[in-house]
């Protein structure tokens, strides 16, 4: 891949922590619209699908590289070769692969109570994609990135929302401290 040149290095890294933050509230906002079409797996798993490319393609595209996660904690998805927004192809690839070992971990989340071990399996998929970007320390991808060429850096343009947390905790905790 083209990622090994100099001028690659000059984006900032996003920590794989704010990653998991940002895919967390996208993947906890689409199965909460998911959730609402009842208890039928399949319908379930279509609607999931559906939102999840509306909310990771569709809305990343017109968002410049921003869902609502990523604008939630300053990060935005650019393509590795071409340095701009990726285009919907790009977007596809990734958001397809990743959508897929979603809404496989969404069906085991959703028997959790019911079966533990089949959650553990059919969350693993996911686990083993993202955790390929610990791995990688000069790029943090994870194998959806690198197979749609796309990296994640973090911008000014959001809302901060780790930031605010921290700002609301430190607060919490002096006046706790004064009493």
């Amino acid at each position: 891949m083209y990622l090994d040149d100099p001028s690659s290095r000059r984006f900032p890294k996003v920590p794989i922590d704010r990653r998991a933050y940002a895919f967390l509230i996208d993947f906890v906002s689409v199965w909460l619209i998911s959730s609402v079409v009842g208890a039928a797996w399949f319908l379930q798993l279509l609607v999931f699908i559906i939102t999840w490319l509306i909310l990771r393609v569709i809305v990343v595209e017109k968002n410049k590289g921003q869902s609502l996660g990523r604008w939630s904690l300053d990060m935005k998805i650019i393509d590795g070769r071409f340095r701009r927004i990726p285009g919907i192809v790009e977007l596809a690839k990734r958001e397809g692969i990743l959508g897929l070992e979603a809404a496989i971990a969404m069906i085991g989340l959703n028997l959790a109570f019911i079966n533990p071990l089949s959650t553990l399996l059919l969350v693993s998929p996911l686990l083993v994609d993202c955790g390929l970007a610990i791995g990688d320390e000069e790029f943090n991808q994870a194998f959806h990135d690198r197979f749609a060429g796309t990296l994640m850096i973090q911008t000014q343009r959001g809302f901060s929302l780790d930031l605010r947390l921290r700002r609301v905790w430190w607060e919490v905790k002096g006046r706790l401290k004064k009493k």
